[in-house]
Formats: structure tokens, C-alpha cells, sequence
């Protein structure tokens, strides 16, 4: 079989059996299985594969078929133009996720300019680095404390922070939110789980079966540690500080509301997203 029957082939079977997108997911199915990069297989299209090609990219086809996430199946993700290792003991990154990272920069930057010492900031449930490498990459002086309360999660941020050699900047930390925090930041980052327990079986098989609960459930409202983390922010924070935190979709009034009752003196907007939704809160100080 040719690499372009393998592709047709394979993005059919994906698609006939519900997976959307499938002709970018066999294209990266397909590379794993050949060792060849997505440029290789459209310019060698009728290059033949060997028996251990296709026998791996059947093992590949049925995970995916099983809804097990092809980046769990790559183990990798590309998030903020950087490679990371993923698997299901992290929740895989996403893209709207990246609004965040440009309002953490954007605040680090400004605030970096009349600082005379390192920006102190803290990603608070770090999972696979993705947030704190993504800042310390494009701020070379910024010091990071990464917290999760996953020891398996910092295990995978662990590889990633040294794959990409930021392991001096980056401090990886287990705890609850800011609890094993000993210092006051500049900024708080924080992509919490804000889903209900309620919501969580209406989820794509994708996330229900592989991606793991504790970062995803926020308890029966969605906001058990987003109310958490605002009522520890005051101690945690310097003054002029910022926190940046996700949020879910149609949860605005509800964070307005906490944001008033726990941070009485805090000015606070929301970004939103490329489909208008709100996404991001940006809370000063």
C-alpha cells in the first residue's frame, strides 16, 4: 500500500466511524507510523509502506477508533509554537488556552519594565508545563513556581521543563493551589478545573475516557477551586499584582460575583475568545 492509499484509506475509516477532522488525524497517525513528516508524505505519495508500517498504523487507527486522544497516542501537543510530551496523565492543552499566555506576557512585560528584580509569578495547576515553559521561553529573567497537587502531573512537566531548559526558571511544586506558596508573586496564572461533576458524562468520549477527572470536575457548581484560589490570593499576591485565570463558557456573572466577594479592591475584564466567548479574567491588584 502507498502512503497516499494509507491516507485516503485511513482518514475514511476515522471519519465513517465519527472522528472529525480526519483527514488531519490520519496525516498524523500516518507520520507516526512511517517515521516521516507530514512534508514527506505529501511529496513521496507513492512511496510504499513496509509491513511494519502498516501493522503499526493498524495499532494507531484502533487507539483512535477506541476515542483515545491521538495526541495521548503521539504523546505530543503543540501549544504557544512548542513541542510537549502528553499522556493521560495531564490534560492535554488547548488552543484557547493560549489567550492566557498572551495576557500573562503582556502584564509580565509591562510589569518587567520598572521591576529592578526577576518577575515572581505562579502557575497554579501546571499539569504538563505547558502555561509556565510557554512564559519562561519568551521571559528569559522570570522565575516560575509551578504547583499541581498531581505528583503524576509533575512528572510529565518535569520532562517538558527539561526538554526545553528552563529548569532554572521554572520550579516545579506539589500542593493545593497557593497553599505550598512561600512568597508573594507578581502574577498568578491558573487554568483550574471549572467543569460541574454533572457536566462531565455529556463530555466527548475523548475527554471522559482518558483525560483525567482531577482536572477537569469543579465539584457540583464548577467553581469549587476557582472560589478557592480567589479567597488565597490576597495573602499570595504583591501589591500591583495580577491574576490571570480560564474560565468556562457562560461563567462571567458568576466570577464577576466571586471576584467582588473575595477581591473587594480588585479591578477586573475578561477576554474573549475567537468565537466571543469569555475565556480569560484578568484580575489587578
Amino acid at each position: 500500500m502507498t502512503l497516499i492509499r494509507a491516507l485516503h484509506a485511513s482518514a475514511l475509516l476515522l471519519s465513517k466511524n465519527g472522528i472529525e477532522d480526519s483527514l488531519t488525524e490520519a496525516r498524523l497517525l500516518l507520520g507516526c507510523a512511517t517515521n516521516l513528516s507530514q512534508v514527506q508524505i505529501y511529496t513521496q505519495p507513492q512511496q510504499a509502506l513496509s509491513t511494519d508500517e502498516k501493522d503499526r498504523l493498524d495499532e494507531l487507527l484502533a487507539r483512535r477508533l477506541k476515542r483515545e486522544p491521538s495526541a495521548y497516542i503521539l504523546n505530543h501537543k503543540e501549544f504557544y509554537g512548542i513541542d510537549l510530551y502528553v499522556d493521560s496523565r495531564v490534560l492535554i492543552p488547548r488552543p484557547e488556552t493560549e489567550l492566557l499566555v498572551d495576557a500573562a506576557l503582556d502584564f509580565a512585560r509591562n510589569k518587567s519594565l520598572y521591576l529592578k528584580r526577576p518577575l515572581l509569578a505562579t502557575d497554579i495547576g501546571t499539569g504538563s508545563g505547558a502555561i509556565a515553559i510557554s512564559l519562561a521561553l519568551n521571559l528569559p529573567t522570570i522565575k516560575i513556581y509551578a504547583i499541581d497537587i498531581s505528583p503524576l502531573a509533575l512528572e510529565v512537566a518535569a520532562l517538558n521543563c527539561c526538554h526545553h531548559r528552563v529548569i532554572e526558571q521554572v520550579s516545579l511544586v506539589a500542593g493545593d493551589l497557593l497553599a505550598p506558596l512561600l512568597e508573594p508573586v507578581d502574577l498568578i496564572v491558573a487554568n483550574l478545573p471549572y467543569i460541574s461533576n454533572s457536566e462531565i458524562p455529556s463530555l466527548s468520549p475523548e475527554i471522559t475516557g482518558y483525560e483525567p477527572r482531577i482536572a477537569l470536575q469543579g465539584g457540583k457548581s464548577g467553581f469549587k477551586c476557582i472560589e478557592r484560589l480567589l479567597q488565597q490570593t490576597e495573602t499570595k499576591i504583591m501589591t500591583d499584582g495580577c491574576l490571570i485565570m480560564e474560565i468556562g463558557q457562560g461563567q462571567e456573572a458568576e466570577i464577576s460575583q466571586m471576584i467582588c466577594r473575595h477581591l473587594k479592591n480588585a479591578t477586573f475584564s475578561f477576554i474573549r475568545d475567537y468565537n466571543s466567548t469569555s475565556r480569560v479574567v484578568k484580575i489587578a491588584l
